[in-house]
């Protein structure tokens, strides 16, 4: 890249009145979020922040008050995304038995057909990496994991299920999931496991955080 060819830069756009949405530019990956990470922490001392919530690739602020103008802010969010070092957090590693197929899982059959692969193969695969999770969303305590094999990555369904358990761990496109409690999903859920993700009692209440990893143990498979 030459100095007359410009790189990607960062996409901001407001949320409402009282929030705004900094999405990181290129593709997602780990090197990316860990940026989000910093960027999180520097931003979440900013007398103007009320929070800063690391998501996917993007950073969502909210403000104590609207500001005036978002010109200095987008300026002061470039020059801090450029600046700031990619934040590496060494959290816990989680291991979850899954039950894959079956009941719990009732949408293997579907994963089976779009990457032509056998249910233990997709079942070795998705088992084997270390997932890193890189934010929580979606719903309480719900953790979006990178680390993915792209063999098994499957479009989200075209209809939506109306719920599904907590429990449930799906693919939707090329991410991996488990949902941390009944609800719709448009993912595909491969199989299940057991794990409290969510208690408002506790702080925090989200058992898991940014940095924490999780690994997929294969308890079962089930036709």
């Amino acid at each position: 890249m030459t100095a007359s060819t410009p790189g990607p830069v960062p996409t901001l756009s407001l949320l409402g009145t009282t929030a705004l949405l900094f999405e990181a530019p290129g593709a997602l990956e780990l090197h990316s979020q860990q940026r989000i990470w910093a960027l999180a922490q520097e931003a979440a001392g900013w007398p103007e922040v009320r929070e800063a919530v690391p998501g996917m690739n993007n950073l969502m602020l909210s403000f104590v008050r609207p500001p005036r103008t978002l010109d200095a802010l987008k300026a002061r969010l470039e020059a801090a995304w450029e600046a700031v070092t990619p934040l590496a957090r060494e959290g816990r590693v989680v291991e979850l038995p899954v039950i894959y197929g079956g009941a719990g899982g009732p949408h293997m059959a579907d994963v089976v057909a779009h990457t032509g692969l056998s249910i233990e193969n997709i079942v070795e695969l998705h088992s084997a990496p270390l997932y890193p999770v890189y934010a929580l969303g979606s719903h309480p305590g719900y953790c979006y994991l990178g680390g993915m094999d792209p063999r098994i990555a499957t479009p989200r369904r075209k209809v939506p299920v109306l719920s599904i358990p907590g429990g449930a761990v799906s693919i939707g496109g090329a991410q991996t999931g488990v949902s941390a409690s009944a609800g719709p999903s448009g993912w595909n859920t491969i199989g299940t496991t057991t794990m409290a993700f969510f208690d408002p009692a506790r702080n925090p209440p989200a058992t898991l955080q940014p940095g924490d990893r999780i690994r997929f143990l294969v308890e079962g498979i089930e036709a």
